[in-house]
């Protein structure tokens, strides 16, 4: 009689969903799936190495006068702050050895190196996300390459629905903390082999956002006249595309989070795991839906004219900042 062996296997994907696939396999299943093994070996064998991040570096240093000490990644539709440099460099993501591209309106697809307020800095113009088919090592690729080129800070901005409700579109959010929620499901970028070169294995994340550049922002803000439209809170992470129901966003507001979007977290943990300090900054384009009634509904075209309308004063906000950090 055949041998019959019953496997479980629990995948995780974005959010809590738990998918429970059932199979029964035949001994000669069983072996071809040990034949298979050396497969998964060798998916974590192609985790980017030191090596592969420091040739992307190196070769930006070696088409660059500028050694940048900020970095900034800018969210959908937020690209215009990499307008405000002068002497610039662009590199299209394509050009740069081992860079992914962007695929999503909103994003440039480029690298500009220049001056701000009497500073070297480097810009993203589009960011990767998880819902582009990119795994959480492409995602965060350019910030380990940031930290070999010399830089100190992050700056990452986004554009986020709002789920706490006294939080008005326009509204300019200073993250404190973030709920990582792909993260406490196994999506964590610093998972695999960790590299001493760039961080230790187990980081504490409690002090990820920096009090002390928050503080700076603050006063700046309030300098330029718009400190009435600034907010303090907590950014939570979901993969999308599909922006959330009305059970998830809830679900969100139980579990404290202020702003909801499907970026930054991967980019602020591998940021803080190369020892460089991070502010982050929302900039919130609409009002999450929590009522089975209501008729509202979030899309990523209006997403982006709410960013074209308001993106000026935190554009102005930034530039304004980098002269004092």
């Amino acid at each position: 009689m055949t041998a019959v062996s019953v496997s479980v296997t629990t995948a995780f994907l974005s959010g809590f969903r738990g998918c429970f696939f059932f199979s029964a396999f035949s001994q000669d299943d069983i072996t071809v799936t040990q034949q298979r093994k050396p497969q998964v070996e060798q998916t974590q064998r192609e985790m980017y190495t030191y090596e592969e991040y420091k040739e992307t570096a190196d070769w930006l240093l070696s088409h660059v006068e500028q050694r940048p000490k900020v970095a900034i990644i800018c969210g959908s539709g937020l690209g215009g702050l990499a307008d405000l440099l002068d002497n610039k460099t662009v590199f299209p993501y394509e050009k740069i050895p081992r860079f992914p591209t962007t695929t999503v309106p909103g994003h440039a697809g480029q690298l500009v190196f220049g001056r701000l307020q009497g500073q070297e800095v480097v810009c993203m113009q589009g960011r990767f996300h998880f819902y582009e088919g990119y795994d959480i090592q492409t995602v965060t690729y350019p910030v380990r390459v940031f930290s070999l080129l010399g830089v100190k800070t992050l700056i990452v901005t986004n554009a986020a629905g709002g789920l706490n409700g006294t939080f008005n579109v326009g509204d300019i959010m200073f993250i404190k903390d973030h709920i990582n929620l792909p993260g406490l499901v196994g999506q964590n970028p610093l998972c695999g082999h960790n590299d001493k070169r760039f961080g230790v294995r187990f980081l504490c994340t409690s002090d990820a956002y920096d009090r002390d550049l928050r503080a700076v922002a603050k006063q700046t803000a309030q300098e330029q006249g718009c400190g009435h439209i600034l907010r303090e809170g907590v950014y939570c992470m979901v993969t999308g595309p599909t922006y959330e129901t009305v059970a998830e966003c809830r679900l969100l507001q139980t579990l404290g989070a202020d702003a909801v979007g499907m970026s930054t977290v991967p980019e602020v943990v591998v940021a803080r795991h190369c020892g460089l300090r991070v502010l982050g900054l929302s900039l919130i384009t609409n009002k999450v839906v929590t009522d089975y009634d209501s008729d509202m509904t979030a899309n990523h075209e209006d997403v982006l004219e709410t960013t074209r309308i308001c993106a000026q004063l935190l554009q102005e906000l930034v530039s304004s900042l980098i002269g004092k950090i």
